[in-house]
């Protein structure tokens, strides 16, 4: 059995976890990366995606980041999340909802800015579908 750490999950509007876990899978900036204990001191940027956690005793939960960062020590591993959802709690019907007006979006956009903006956003969505 693995080390445990601790690693807490927060997001603007609330912590998410905060327990010890046998590793984390979060998805960086330069690509997925496991932490577990005893993790070379790290800080990376978050892109959105999906983090994967491993209590104590195998049990995995997943929840959906957009953005933000993680600060990755010896001892432990802080998630400070821009938006955090439990994987469970996603409503697949609202998701294509938004996929769909984010498609639009894009359709509509006359600007290249507002353009670049939102196919960033449809890119996000899209790959919170395939993560789910």
């Amino acid at each position: 059995m693995a080390e445990a750490f601790k690693f807490e999950l927060v997001s603007p509007e609330r912590l998410l976890v905060s327990e010890q876990v046998e590793s984390v899978v979060i998805p960086g900036a330069e690509g997925e990366m496991t932490v577990m204990a005893n993790h070379a001191p790290v800080m990376t940027t978050i892109k959105p995606g999906v983090v994967t956690v491993k209590a104590v005793g195998g049990k995995e939960e997943r929840y959906v980041v957009f953005g933000g960062f993680a600060d990755i020590v010896p001892a432990g591993c802080t998630l400070l999340a821009e938006s955090a959802t439990p994987v469970k709690d996603i409503d697949r019907a609202e998701l294509l909802r938004r996929i769909q007006d984010a498609r639009e979006d894009v359709a509509d956009a006359k600007e290249d800015q507002a353009r670049t903006k939102a196919e960033a956003y449809l890119n996000h969505l899209s790959t919170l579908e395939a993560a789910i």
